[in-house]
């Protein structure tokens, strides 16, 4: 008897070796069921994920290793003049420019950037 993985978790499921439900009785004939109803007493569904991994499409995609820590992550938005716009030790403004430099090294006080 064909049963669907969302039988489960509808109204209409008989738990009964012999019968699927009320209205299928040997289970629906596609791969999804117009009937179902979701049963509001069911076991929710396990929606858990491993640390450092997520499911996209079904699949567990692990995440790649972060270069730095979120402290870091932080105190670089907060400091660097690529966000800021300033030198961080002389707060100098940098010009606007057209592309984004590779280095953002302040020529009034030698502050050099390193991040890269």
């Amino acid at each position: 008897m064909p049963k669907l993985p969302e039988c489960d978790r509808c109204l209409l499921f008989a738990r009964n070796p012999y019968l699927i439900c009320a209205v299928h009785p040997t289970g629906p004939n596609t791969d999804t069921c117009l009937d179902f109803r979701e049963n509001p007493d069911a076991e929710p569904e396990e929606l858990w994920e491993p640390e450092g991994a997520t499911y996209y499409n079904g699949e567990l995609i692990l995440q790649p290793r972060q270069r730095w820590t979120l402290e870091q992550q932080l105190e670089l938005l907060d400091t660097h003049p690529l966000f800021t716009g300033r030198c961080p030790q002389c707060e100098r403004p940098f010009p606007q420019y057209e592309t984004t430099p590779v280095h953002w090294d302040c020529s009034e006080c030698g502050w050099m950037d390193d991040s890269v």
